[in-house]
C-alpha cells in the first residue's frame, strides 16, 4: 500500500528500502518498454511510426514577436548602421577599460586578471572613489570603446556593467556561476592571439543587439594560428560564456578536435538596457527586466 506513499512509514530504515524497491521497478519497467519499442520498430522497418520527441522548455517555448527571420533584410541593414557596424566592419577597434566597485576585496582580481586574457586590448583602472558617471569621462577623453565595471557582493562578483562610450548604450548583467581559469581541470593558458567569435542563440530583436553589443567588445580580425574562441551561448535568457582554444590531435587513420578550457568560465542574465551612458537619474530604458512578467510564463524567453 504505501510503495508509490512511502512517507507515511516511520521507521526511516524502512522507508528508504521500500522506496529504494519502488524506484527500481519503475527503472526496469521503463526499460522493458523501451525494448519493447525497439523490437517494434525493427519489425515494423519502414512502416514503424515516427520517434517521439521529448517535450523541453525550449521546443515548447512561446514565440517571442520579435523573433527575427533569416531573411529579414530590414534587420539587417539596421544593423549595418547601428552603435556596433564599425566593430564588425573592422573600421575601429575595441580598446576597453575595466573597473570595480569601490574598495573591492583581492578576491575580485583573479576574474579581472582572467577578463583580460579574454578581452584583447583591455586596461584594469582601479576605482577609488571616483562615481561611474567620473569614469566614463575619463575613459572617453582616453578615447576607450566601452567600460565595463564590476560589482561584488559577499566577496563574490555579482553583477557586470558595460557600457559603449560615447554615446551608449548601458547594459547590467546579473553575474553568476563564476569560475576562475586557474580553477577549471585540465584548463589552459591563453595566449596574446586575438580569438575567433561566437554568439550563437540571439534570435529576437532584442538578442541580436545584446548578442552584437557582446560582440563589440572583441576585435573582428582573428589569429587563427592562436586557435581560441570565446563563446557566448544563449539559452532561456542566460548567457553561457566560455573561452576555449580546440586543438588537432593526429591518430592512425584520422585526424580529431579536441576543446581545452582556458577561462574565465560564468554566465550572464540581462537585467537592463539603457540608451546613453549610465544615467540612473535621466537616463531612457531600451528594456528592463520586470520580475512578475517574467516568472508568469517559464516559456517565454527575451533573447
Amino acid at each position: 500500500k504505501n510503495m508509490k506513499n512511502p512517507s507515511k512509514i516511520r521507521n526511516k530504515v524502512k522507508r528508504t528500502e521500500i522506496y529504494a524497491k519502488y524506484k527500481s521497478e519503475k527503472k526496469n519497467q521503463k526499460k522493458k518498454l523501451r525494448q519493447e519499442r525497439i523490437k517494434e520498430t525493427e519489425a515494423l522497418g519502414e512502416n514503424a511510426p515516427p520517434k517521439q520527441v521529448p517535450r523541453t522548455i525550449e521546443n515548447t517555448r512561446i514565440e517571442e514577436e520579435t523573433t527575427v527571420n533569416p531573411n529579414d533584410s530590414e534587420v539587417f541593414e539596421d544593423e549595418l548602421v547601428d552603435e556596433f557596424a564599425k566593430y564588425f566592419s573592422n573600421e575601429s577597434k575595441p580598446k576597453i577599460m575595466i573597473s570595480t566597485r569601490p574598495n573591492c576585496s583581492k578576491k575580485l582580481y583573479p576574474f579581472i586578471a582572467d577578463l583580460m586574457q579574454m578581452i584583447p586590448n583591455s586596461f584594469y583602472y582601479p576605482r577609488g572613489t571616483f562615481l561611474v558617471k567620473d569614469l566614463v569621462k575619463y575613459a572617453t577623453n582616453k578615447e576607450f570603446t566601452h567600460l565595463i565595471i564590476l560589482s561584488e557582493k559577499q566577496k563574490q562578483c555579482n553583477g557586470l556593467l558595460i557600457s559603449h562610450l560615447p554615446t551608449g548604450p548601458t547594459a547590467f548583467y546579473k553575474l553568476s556561476s563564476f569560475e576562475a581559469g586557474a580553477k577549471i581541470p585540465g584548463h589552459g593558458r591563453a595566449t596574446s592571439h586575438i580569438p575567433e567569435l561566437i554568439l550563437n542563440n540571439f534570435g529576437t530583436r532584442l538578442g541580436r543587439r545584446v548578442g552584437r553589443f557582446l560582440g563589440s567588445l572583441f576585435p573582428h580580425e582573428p589569429q587563427f594560428e592562436g586557435r581560441q574562441v570565446v563563446t557566448f551561448h544563449n539559452q532561456r535568457d542566460f548567457i553561457f560564456v566560455r573561452h576555449h582554444r580546440y586543438v588537432y590531435r593526429k591518430g592512425e587513420t584520422k585526424v580529431s578536435a579536441k576543446l581545452q578550457e582556458l577561462g574565465p568560465r560564468f554566465t550572464l542574465k540581462l537585467k537592463w538596457l539603457q540608451e546613453g551612458t549610465f544615467d540612473t537619474e535621466f537616463g531612457e530604458y531600451e528594456w528592463i527586466c520586470k520580475r512578475k512578467l517574467a516568472e508568469s510564463s517559464r516559456k517565454k524567453f527575451n533573447l
